[in-house]
């Protein structure tokens, strides 16, 4: 059920903002959110953040977001101190990318159950979905202050491409 994963993060992440929330649901339901066009800027992407990542909060290697476990956050930390191949990583990132391509409707799905049990006013959830639905419900980026807090290095990936 999504709403362990939620809880999970809430209590992981106590200062997470709507936002990010919105972040967790896309990415739960439509994995990356995005295809990658260009695995090379990917992979500069990849490495420039490997190199400058520094330290972080402690968080587990994969860090399952769907309900079902199929789509991972891979913490790219841990990843690396366990001897994960970078490689590896980016090929099952670019093929998630460009072949998951998820429904809306879990996402939204996904969403009420976050209504239900986020910490925030309904009114300010239904104003940032609806706001997210009339763009389309992009991908976004983490809030600034979960970036401060948390530091988040991770890459967004259909298990089976581990």
């Amino acid at each position: 059920m999504f709403q362990t994963v939620l809880q999970s993060h809430l209590i992981r992440y106590p200062a997470l903002q709507i936002q990010d929330v919105y972040k967790l649901c896309h990415q739960a339901a439509l994995g990356s959110g995005h295809a990658v066009p260009n695995p090379e800027i990917a992979r500069v992407w990849l490495e420039r953040e490997l190199n400058e990542m520094g330290a972080g909060i402690p968080e587990a290697t994969l860090d399952p977001i769907s309900p079902n476990g199929e789509i991972v956050r891979v913490h790219l930390r841990p990843y690396v101190a366990t001897g994960g191949d970078s490689i590896r990583l980016l090929s099952a990132f670019i093929r998630t990318a460009n072949e998951y391509h998820g429904e809306i409707h879990m996402l939204e799905e996904y969403w009420r159950t976050a209504v239900t049990i986020a910490r925030f006013p309904f009114r300010a959830m239904d104003e940032f979905i609806q706001s997210m639905k009339t763009q389309g419900y992009p991908a976004v980026h983490h809030s600034p202050n979960y970036e401060r807090l948390y530091r988040p290095a991770y890459r967004v990936v259909w298990r089976r491409y581990l």
